[in-house]
Protein backbone atom coordinates (compact mmCIF):
# COMPACT_ATOMS: atom_id res chain seq x y z
CA UNK A 1 0.00 0.00 0.00
CA UNK A 2 1.80 3.45 -1.18
CA UNK A 3 0.99 6.43 0.39
CA UNK A 4 -0.54 8.78 -2.22
CA UNK A 5 0.28 12.63 -1.43
CA UNK A 6 -2.19 14.98 0.08
CA UNK A 7 -3.26 17.77 -2.27
CA UNK A 8 -3.46 21.43 -0.91
CA UNK A 9 -6.59 22.39 -0.41
CA UNK A 10 -7.03 25.35 -3.07
CA UNK A 11 -8.26 28.06 -0.53
CA UNK A 12 -4.52 27.33 1.57
CA UNK A 13 -2.39 27.83 -1.07
CA UNK A 14 -4.61 31.38 -2.10
CA UNK A 15 -4.47 32.63 1.74
CA UNK A 16 -0.65 31.70 1.72
CA UNK A 17 0.06 34.03 -1.61
CA UNK A 18 -2.15 36.57 -0.42
CA UNK A 19 -0.42 36.47 3.00
CA UNK A 20 3.17 36.48 1.59
CA UNK A 21 1.98 39.38 -0.77
CA UNK A 22 1.08 41.55 1.59
CA UNK A 23 3.66 41.06 3.69
CA UNK A 24 5.94 42.44 0.72
CA UNK A 25 3.72 45.26 -0.02
CA UNK A 26 3.67 46.54 3.69
CA UNK A 27 7.49 45.88 3.90
CA UNK A 28 8.12 48.07 0.38
CA UNK A 29 6.21 50.69 2.18
CA UNK A 30 7.47 51.11 5.38
CA UNK A 31 11.01 51.27 3.70
CA UNK A 32 10.14 53.75 1.01
CA UNK A 33 8.46 55.57 4.11
CA UNK A 34 11.61 55.43 6.32
CA UNK A 35 13.53 56.48 3.60
CA UNK A 36 11.40 59.90 3.20
CA UNK A 37 11.43 60.22 7.06
CA UNK A 38 15.24 60.34 7.16
CA UNK A 39 15.70 63.45 5.00
CA UNK A 40 16.93 66.28 6.37
CA UNK A 41 14.26 69.11 7.52
CA UNK A 42 15.65 71.61 5.49
CA UNK A 43 18.36 71.95 3.01
CA UNK A 44 20.97 73.54 4.99
CA UNK A 45 24.79 73.40 4.26
CA UNK A 46 26.08 73.80 7.65
CA UNK A 47 29.73 74.97 8.24
CA UNK A 48 32.83 73.21 8.54
CA UNK A 49 34.80 76.02 10.76
CA UNK A 50 33.87 77.75 13.87
CA UNK A 51 30.97 80.28 12.51
CA UNK A 52 28.36 81.95 14.20
CA UNK A 53 25.75 84.31 12.01
CA UNK A 54 22.33 85.77 11.88
CA UNK A 55 20.55 84.64 8.65
CA UNK A 56 17.17 87.54 7.49
CA UNK A 57 15.11 84.38 6.23
CA UNK A 58 14.13 81.27 7.96
CA UNK A 59 16.30 78.34 7.22
CA UNK A 60 19.75 80.33 7.36
CA UNK A 61 18.92 81.92 4.29
CA UNK A 62 19.03 85.56 3.06
CA UNK A 63 21.41 88.05 4.22
CA UNK A 64 23.50 87.15 6.63
CA UNK A 65 24.76 89.16 9.80
CA UNK A 66 28.18 88.03 11.10
CA UNK A 67 28.75 87.48 15.07
CA UNK A 68 31.64 88.51 16.62
CA UNK A 69 32.03 85.68 19.38
CA UNK A 70 35.29 87.88 21.52
CA UNK A 71 32.50 91.22 22.31
CA UNK A 72 30.30 90.48 24.99
CA UNK A 73 28.37 93.49 24.54
CA UNK A 74 24.98 94.42 23.13
CA UNK A 75 24.37 94.30 19.53
CA UNK A 76 21.02 95.76 17.70
CA UNK A 77 20.97 93.82 14.17
CA UNK A 78 21.13 96.04 10.92
CA UNK A 79 17.66 94.21 9.79
CA UNK A 80 15.38 91.75 11.34
CA UNK A 81 16.84 88.24 11.45
CA UNK A 82 14.31 84.58 11.16
CA UNK A 83 16.94 82.45 12.00
CA UNK A 84 20.55 82.13 13.23
CA UNK A 85 23.86 79.15 13.18
CA UNK A 86 26.01 79.05 16.46
CA UNK A 87 29.02 77.00 15.61
CA UNK A 88 31.45 78.17 18.42
CA UNK A 89 32.28 77.54 22.43
CA UNK A 90 30.07 80.45 23.36
CA UNK A 91 26.21 81.00 23.59
CA UNK A 92 24.34 83.86 22.21
CA UNK A 93 21.34 85.10 23.66
CA UNK A 94 18.81 86.06 21.12
CA UNK A 95 16.40 88.90 21.97
CA UNK A 96 12.93 89.93 20.20
CA UNK A 97 13.39 93.78 21.00
CA UNK A 98 16.28 96.20 20.27
CA UNK A 99 18.49 96.65 23.21
CA UNK A 100 18.95 93.32 24.50
CA UNK A 101 16.03 93.88 26.13
CA UNK A 102 13.74 90.65 27.44
CA UNK A 103 10.04 89.96 26.48
CA UNK A 104 8.19 89.00 23.36
CA UNK A 105 7.47 91.96 20.38
CA UNK A 106 5.40 94.37 22.44
CA UNK A 107 5.13 92.42 25.34
CA UNK A 108 7.16 93.10 28.42
CA UNK A 109 8.59 89.75 30.38
CA UNK A 110 11.71 88.31 30.82
CA UNK A 111 11.84 85.89 27.52
CA UNK A 112 14.78 85.55 25.36
CA UNK A 113 16.16 82.86 23.46
CA UNK A 114 19.28 81.16 24.12
CA UNK A 115 21.47 79.72 21.02
CA UNK A 116 23.34 77.33 22.68
CA UNK A 117 27.13 76.12 20.98
CA UNK A 118 26.82 73.42 17.87
CA UNK A 119 23.89 74.57 17.25
CA UNK A 120 20.96 76.49 14.81
CA UNK A 121 17.60 77.98 14.82
CA UNK A 122 14.48 79.08 13.18
CA UNK A 123 13.07 81.97 15.64
CA UNK A 124 9.36 82.32 16.42
CA UNK A 125 9.86 85.75 16.26
CA UNK A 126 11.97 88.18 14.38
CA UNK A 127 15.31 88.83 16.68
CA UNK A 128 16.65 91.60 16.82
CA UNK A 129 19.33 92.23 18.87
CA UNK A 130 21.96 89.42 20.59
CA UNK A 131 24.55 89.68 23.43
CA UNK A 132 27.60 86.98 23.25
CA UNK A 133 27.89 84.78 26.55
CA UNK A 134 31.53 83.46 26.98
CA UNK A 135 32.22 80.47 29.74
Amino acid sequence: MSATPKRSDPMTTLRKKLLTGGAAALSGAALLLGAGLAQPAAAVDFPHAEVAYFAAGSDLTGRQAPVDITDTTCHNLAEPARSAVNFTTADIKVYYNRDCRTGLPDRPNDWYFGLGTLSWANFSFPALSYQVVRH
